[in-house]
């Protein structure tokens, strides 16, 4: 009969503390990361560029007569060259009540969005979990958008024109 002063059992017992030690230090730090990736994305809001910044490069003014657009080039639902345009910004997902809708099983629901900042677009991830790449690197924060850049989300990729 297996006594508690029994070494195994004691071994067993301090063994199962451990995993769910392990488990719980886990769960909290993927709840971490993800706070703090919504904050990364909450930080950002359009108009808050500092035009005294000498590292921002002249642009087209968005206020004058561009006319900011996304040309679809690969991906379901719609035929390449499909063009969607921005106007004052745009929410990609696979939402009914998305401004630019995604047939992808890889894409959220509310996936990434498009605003203007001062006189130029930028894209930012809403939190997906699949990631949004500009130009082949995963979106970490929002990132201004140039004419000609590739974004993907899943298997669906356009590009930026204006």
């Amino acid at each position: 009969m297996v006594g508690t002063d029994d070494p195994i059992a004691v071994a067993l017992k301090f063994g199962f503390l451990a995993v769910l030690y392990l488990f719980l230090v886990f769960v909290a730090r993927s709840a971490l990361r993800d706070l703090r990736r919504a904050g990364e994305a909450g930080a950002y809001e359009p108009g808050l560029e500092d035009p005294g910044d000498e590292r921002v490069a002249p642009g087209p003014d968005l206020r004058a007569s561009v006319d900011p657009k996304l040309v679809m080039m690969a991906g379901d639902g719609f035929e390449p060259g499909t063009v969607f345009t921005l106007g004052s910004g745009a929410i990609i997902g696979r939402a009914a009540t998305s401004d630019i809708p995604i047939e992808d099983p890889f894409a959220s629901s509310a996936h990434a969005r498009i605003l203007p900042r001062g006189q130029f677009m930028y894209i930012e991830d809403m939190g997906s979990t699949n990631g949004t790449y500009l130009n082949g690197r995963k979106l970490r924060s929002a990132a201004r958008l140039n004419l000609a850049d590739t974004v993907r989300i899943g298997d669906t990729e356009y590009r930026y024109e204006e």
